[in-house]
């Protein structure tokens, strides 16, 4: 081997030198991590420390807070809703740009658990609930960002498809189903994308936590071949032997954690092989390599650099209009702005946009466009008019430069001290946000107290309420007044689910406006799950008049304006990680303002930001309505662009909406006896809503695939030539579209496996000009017609009758063509 080698050429051999010069001591202390987000260096043998952040939807870096500031991506719900595999690998690119420029070499993403149920609380952090969409999306953003140089995390590897008791939950599902459905994504990331790294998830998998599980070493490693490193799950390694002798590599985070010093007795004392750890070494060296981050090795991708905010900005609105979907048009959309209509732009969505879910994809832009801001851009201020209608969330927003002043620097923002028990301050800084968090950071071992203050002014007149909302002890005083002084942990809640959906308190206080008053608080930082950890929101809620009143004028809005839009939604205290929904229904009040507005305005435009499926009761009664999902940093310029017109509506639904909550297949996810049973077996989504509706069960509100432009298409007679299925296609409209053509497979003849009465197969994106005609091609694979013999172990093709069908949606498929294997 020369000096300098690419790290796809570094041989184990190499390796093997490298790791001959290592004490077991110094080999098993690359196996823990050094901090909250670092590996271990090892100068000795020329390894650089390697920084990882969390990056399904941004890059946050380090720190949790706006200090660090990312580009806010589209979730991943509307990125698979798109179906445009090229952009996705050039969001992938940013990711790998954004990862640079912070310094990160681990991009902890992407999710691709499928959505089992849409109760599922990080439904939007994850694709699809079909196995191969999912797969397809997450491998074009796995290569987007290995090719600049970072590492991709595919996660969580596996059926961590809810949250409910995620640390404990043993999932019984069958060898079938667990190949077909639920490791399906992680084998195209691994053997197609080549993933750098897997992370193993929390839960049980038939009875053996993931971090001790056979599957990670097969299928993950012998059968697919994987040469990267199993990273846990953030805490996720609980033993000592048996995780140490099992295929997973790095136990995050550290410095503390049950390998280190236990992990070199075990070895010592046989339980646990060497050879095990120089495996795991080996990995991460591999891996170190690969990144540029092994002296002697060359990266093995050029790494990126940072991108101008210009060219971020472009390409996130172009992917959050691409992912909407427009579920239903009746002529209305688009909204011609020379047309000069004067808009009611009605709920609270509006003003506070709802760019991300919560938990640890989110990250901290540096600016969001809200509705408000899009319209106004796109329509004229003088056209559009808001009224909140309804209260959408109860939690309070962090206070920020628009409302609050630092009291010692005189800055915008709020004042954070970091005092020890006998009052020493051991940090002071200036903050320009009320939302805090600090995780893993060593001064909290010494802290005390940590304080936050500010000087609240209210920008109009009205009854504010100010306060905080976290997870221990807080003490709060407005004007020196003691308002709180407690503890503030639910009773009977998981320690996941309180910290990152943590309760609220609040007072109100009467302002007039630039009226002012200060504002003080403190917490006593304590052991979160086993973690030093800081999490709270400094912060306010905005007045709202009488909700009856507030309604009434939303509603005589809209019977005064030319077009109505109002939108609607969930928020990140509804969608998280660490805890599942508990239903589907929109927030108290939302479809009773859609309702109020329908009966006084028939041209009203229902826009629904949510990161997942929610139930529209009135979804045949209004004119046009919008997905947007949570849309990222630059959500309300990519929704005039699209109710304007200046870009189609390009989404199409990657899992099923549900029109009643009674109607959902799969509701239940919560453990019984500590287990979730996988009963609907390879019948997950539009799978099982077929099975259903052939014995005459319910229809779904928005059928899988499904979603509208504004332009005509018509599709013709298919054609199958060996595994290859075309169909002509031509846009009849006036203007240029986008079409997604999916082909869809079934078994006709009688088989003794039991198969779904549909699945995917592949698709064809068509982008074409009013009048042009195109071919929509689609090769199958041949693992589309084989399925996962439990007898064999093994993938098996079974001979008989199949045919294909080729159409705009599950619901909306041409004849079928048969064909004999």
């Amino acid at each position: 081997m020369t000096d300098t080698t690419t790290a796809t050429d570094v041989a184990d051999e190499f390796l093997d030198g490298l790791l001959g010069s290592l004490s077991l001591e110094q080999k098993v202390r690359l196996l823990t991590g050094a901090s909250f987000w670092t590996l271990h260096d090892e100068p000795q043998i020329g390894l650089e420390t390697i920084v990882v952040s969390d990056g399904p939807a941004g890059v946050r870096g380090q720190l949790w807070d706006e200090r660090d500031s990312s580009a806010s991506l589209p979730s991943p719900t509307s990125l698979a809703a798109s179906w445009d595999v090229e952009r996705v690998h050039r969001l992938g690119r940013l990711i790998a740009a954004e990862a640079r420029r912070k310094g990160v070499g681990v991009a902890l993403g992407p999710t691709v658990n499928i959505q089992r149920s849409p109760r599922g609380g990080r439904h939007f952090e994850a694709y699809s609930e079909d196995p191969w969409l999912s797969g397809v999306v997450g491998t074009a953003f796995v290569k987007g960002v290995q090719s600049c140089g970072v590492g991709a995390t595919p996660k969580h590897y596996v059926a961590n498809d809810s949250e409910t008791d995620r640390m404990t939950v043993d999932v019984q599902v069958d060898e079938r189903t667990l190949r077909e459905v639920y490791l399906a994504p992680f084998e195209r990331m691994v053997v197609e994308g080549g993933a750098w790294l897997v992370m193993s998830s929390y839960n049980s998998v038939n009875g053996v936590t993931m971090t001790e599980n056979d599957l990670l070493r097969s299928p993950l490693k012998e059968e697919w071949g994987f040469d990267g490193v199993v990273v846990s799950d953030w805490m996720g390694v609980r033993d000592t032997v048996a995780a140490g002798s099992s295929a997973q590599d790095l136990a995050m985070p550290g410095p503390d954690g049950v390998w280190g010093d236990a992990l070199v007795e075990a070895v010592q004392a046989g339980q646990v092989d060497e050879a095990a750890i120089d495996e795991k070494v080996r990995r991460i060296l591999r891996l170190a390599g690969r990144l540029g981050a092994l002296e002697g090795v060359e990266a093995a991708t050029p790494l990126a650099e940072p991108w101008p905010q210009e060219r971020i900005d472009a390409l996130l609105r172009e992917a959050a209009a691409d992912g909407m979907v427009l579920v239903r048009n009746e002529g209305l959309l688009p909204l011609d702005p020379a047309a000069a209509p004067t808009i009611a732009l009605l709920g609270e969505h509006a003003r506070i946009a709802r760019t991300q879910g919560g938990g640890s994809a989110t990250v901290f832009p540096d600016h969001v466009v809200t509705p408000f801001d899009g319209l106004v851009e796109a329509y004229g201020a003088e056209r559009v008019r808001y009224a909140a209608g309804v209260k959408s969330s109860e939690s309070v927003l962090p206070i920020d430069g628009r409302v609050a002043t630092d009291p010692v620097t005189g800055e915008p923002g709020v004042h954070v001290r970091f005092l020890a028990e006998d009052g020493a301050v051991l940090l002071d800084e200036h903050r320009a946000s009320g939302k805090l968090v600090w995780l893993g950071d060593p001064i909290l071992g010494e802290t005390a107290v940590v304080e936050a203050t500010a000087e609240f002014t209210a920008p109009a007149d009205g009854e504010y309420s100010v306060g905080f909302a976290g997870l221990g002890l807080f003490r709060f005083e407005v004007d020196g007044e003691l308002k709180s002084d407690g503890l503030f942990f639910p009773e009977g809640t998981d320690p996941f689910m309180a910290f990152l959906n943590p309760p609220k308190q609040s007072f109100p206080v009467d302002l007039k406006a630039g009226q002012s008053v200060s504002l003080r608080l403190e917490h006593r930082p304590q052991q979160q799950a086993g973690l030093a950890a800081v999490m709270f929101t400094f912060g306010y809620e905005e007045p709202f008049a009488d909700p009856e009143a507030e309604l009434a004028r939303a509603v005589e809005l809209a019977a005064a304006s030319d077009v109505a839009v109002v939108v609607v939604g969930t928020t990140e205290t509804l969608e998280s990680e660490g805890f599942d929904r508990t239903g589907l229904r929109l927030p108290d009040g939302q479809d009773e303002l859609v309702r109020r507005v329908l009966a006084v305005n028939p041209r009203t435009v229902v826009v629904v930001n949510s990161g997942g499926p929610v139930i529209l009761p009135w979804l045949e009664e209004a004119p046009a309505v919008l997905l947007t999902w949570f849309p990222g940093q630059e959500t309300g310029g990519a929704l005039a662009d699209v109710l304007s017109g200046a870009r189609e509506p390009g989404g199409r639904i990657p899992t099923t909406w549900a029109a009643d909550e009674e109607d959902v297949p799969v509701w239940q996810v919560e453990p019984i006896d500590g287990k979730l049973f996988y009963d609907e077996k390879l019948n997950v989504g539009y799978r099982e809503w077929l099975r259903r509706a052939a014995l005459g069960g319910p229809a779904p509100a928005i059928p899988f695939g499904h979603g509208l432009g504004y332009t005509e298409w018509e599709l013709g007679e298919s054609t199958l030539d060996g595994r290859t299925v075309s169909v002509p296609v031509t846009n009849v409209g006036d203007r240029a579209g986008k079409q997604v053509v999916q082909v869809y497979l079934s078994r006709v003849s009688e088989s003794d496996i039991e198969r779904p009465v549909l699945w995917l197969a592949g698709y064809a994106l068509i982008r074409a000009e009013a009048g042009e005609a195109a071919v929509a091609t689609v090769e199958l694979e041949a693992r589309s017609l084989q399925y996962w013999s439990v007898d064999d172990h093994a993938w098996r093709t079974e001979p008989g009758e199949y045919a294909v069908q080729v159409g705009t949606s599950v619901a909306t498929l041409g004849e079928p063509i048969r064909f004999t294997v």
